[in-house]
């Protein structure tokens, strides 16, 4: 259902059984999905694929031009997957030349007042809570959950199923698997409970222990500590994963214990 109170250009395409509530506005260029529900003054802008059944509540700005000073206009778009639900005053910003995309993953949950910037890649099953602050050019893996009020610098990286607590201000990559907190941000743990949640069994999570405890809380510096991951922990995929975050990471991750 679409309310005639509602914006809705004759150029955008709607899927079926989506629900455009009254003062809404959905610009030109616009895909939007199946089943999806966008509440009311919530405006989709121009260059914009919103997935099925997503939910877009009041006020929140979906693919709206960034911040960025150096944006001149290019054709740049944003994406967001199935089954995400954007929450109130949310802010998405379209991205910008550098990878010409903002993009969200399916089954996430962007909470009231969180910002996504320009250029943003996050992955699927992701939690940004309320008042959460992303930069340009952020990359967020999948199933992380970042707590209320965390500030993420630019091109940083958090690794898959990791966890930030509220309040954390990111300068350095974050690699897989882990629990962060602090000021300055630091290694607190690995996220056992989350993985034990999402079906890791105990021998998977006993070598993630066993590599950040190399890593982090030996006291080696990283490059001794990756060497010694490599003797000494068997090669799994999960083993493969983390070495291969962190040699990528050419700025840094976060301090150990």
């Amino acid at each position: 259902m679409i309310s005639p109170l509602a914006n809705v250009s004759p150029k955008a395409k709607i899927g079926n059984n989506v629900t455009i509530e009254p003062f809404a506005t959905v610009y030109e260029d616009v895909v939007i999905g199946d089943n999806t529900h966008i509440h009311p003054n919530a405006i989709i802008y121009p260059d914009t694929t919103i997935g099925s059944d997503c939910q877009i509540f009041p006020g929140a700005l979906v693919g709206i031009v960034s911040q960025d000073l150096k944006y001149k206009g290019e054709k740049a778009i944003t994406t967001i997957g199935n089954n995400t639900i954007i929450r109130e005053y949310a802010t998405i910003h379209k991205g910008t030349a550098d990878r010409m995309m903002t993009s969200v993953g399916s089954n996430c949950l962007i909470m009231a007042y969180a910002h996504v910037a320009h250029d943003c890649i996050i992955g699927n099953n992701v939690i940004l809570a309320n008042y959460v602050g992303l930069a340009g050019h952020v990359t967020i893996e999948d199933f992380v959950i970042v707590e209320g009020y965390a500030a993420v610098q630019q091109f940083i990286v958090i690794g898959a199923h990791s966890f930030l607590a509220a309040g954390s201000k990111v300068r350095k990559n974050v690699p897989p698997f882990i629990r962060v907190a602090r000021d300055p941000l630091q290694y607190i743990g690995v996220n056992t409970v989350g993985l034990s949640r999402r079906g890791f069994d105990k021998e998977t999570i006993n070598q993630i222990e066993d590599i950040y405890r190399l890593i982090f809380v030996r006291g080696h510096n990283v490059s001794n500590a990756l060497e010694l991951v490599e003797q000494e922990i068997p090669d799994t995929d999960t083993r493969k994963q983390i070495v291969n975050f962190i040699r990528s990471s050419q700025d840094g991750i976060v301090k150990g214990i």
